[in-house]
């Protein structure tokens, strides 16, 4: 059976490990989805993650990030653009995400970037999700 909206999945894989406040979380793997986990990473709301292929079929392990006292760095996400409802938006367009403790995720020409990295680029794009 095939999913709909395979970013949307990453994203509540993410909350609901978080919530439940697992150490790791595996999501079936994508080169979108990896770019994505890959900008959590650098901007500090996952510790790690890493590719594995098993029986083949490719896996990305996240390894989720907790504060001193134990809670989520990840307070919240959620997913902007989706299938049925598509939205982009140009450079001069971005905004910042909760007074800026927050991230806005973008899949640009140039690759996935936040939209901080893409207004610098100058370069608009669908805009896939926001983290903060």
């Amino acid at each position: 059976m095939s999913m709909t909206d395979p970013v949307s999945d990453l994203l509540s894989r993410i909350r609901n490990a978080s919530l439940a406040k697992a150490e790791k979380v595996d999501v079936p793997a994508s080169r979108l989805k990896a770019n994505i986990v890959r900008v959590l990473r650098d901007e500090g709301f996952v510790a790690s993650f890493r590719l594995v292929r098993d029986d083949g079929k490719a896996w990305i392990k996240i390894q989720l990030k907790y504060d001193d006292k134990g809670c989520p760095v990840i307070k919240g996400l959620r997913r902007v653009s989706r299938p049925g409802l598509r939205r982009y938006v140009r450079s001069d367009e971005m905004a910042k995400i909760r007074s800026g403790s927050g991230v806005a995720i973008l899949s640009t020409s140039r690759g996935v970037m936040t939209g901080k990295a893409a207004k610098t680029a100058r370069a608009g794009g669908e805009y896939l999700c926001e983290v903060w």
